[in-house]
C-alpha cells in the first residue's frame, strides 16, 4: 500500500515543525510588557462619592472591559509615575429600566471601574 509510506510521514513532521515556529513569533504569544498601556485606562470617574476618595489616596477609573488589575497597575505606573498599594476592579452590569415619561425601555450602560489605592505620600492629578 502506497498510502502509507514513510517518506510522507517525515515530509509532514518538518511541515509541522515549521509551522509550530511560526507560531511561536506570532502577535498572540507577546509578552505582558509589550501590551499598549496607555489603552488600558478610558478616563478618570469623577463623582461626589469619588472625590471623597481622593482625600483617602483611593482614585477611581473606566477601564476596558478586557483589563485586568495588573494592566491597570502597570498603566497607573507609566502614565502617573506611582505606585498603586493595591487594585480593586468592579463590574457594573446594564441595566434596564421603564421609562416614565417616554413609556418604553430603557438601558442604562455597563462600565468596568478601577479603585486604585496609591501610599500616604503619592497623589494624582486628574484635573
Amino acid at each position: 500500500m502506497a498510502l502509507f509510506s514513510r517518506k510522507k510521514e517525515t515530509k509532514t513532521e518538518e511541515k509541522s515543525s515549521e509551522k509550530k515556529e511560526v507560531v511561536k513569533n506570532t502577535v498572540d504569544n507577546a509578552l505582558p510588557t509589550d501590551y499598549d498601556l496607555s489603552g488600558v485606562l478610558i478616563a478618570p470617574h469623577v463623582t461626589e462619592k469619588t472625590v471623597g476618595m481622593g482625600e483617602r489616596n483611593v482614585y477611581t477609573f473606566i477601564v476596558r472591559p478586557n483589563a485586568t488589575k495588573y494592566l491597570v497597575r502597570e498603566a497607573i505606573k507609566s502614565l502617573y509615575s506611582v505606585t498603586p498599594v493595591k487594585v480593586n476592579i468592579v463590574n457594573k452590569a446594564p441595566r434596564q429600566y421603564m421609562s416614565r415619561q417616554k413609556g418604553r425601555r430603557l438601558t442604562e450602560k455597563g462600565m468596568k471601574k478601577a479603585y486604585v489605592y496609591l501610599k500616604d505620600g503619592d497623589s494624582i492629578n486628574l484635573v
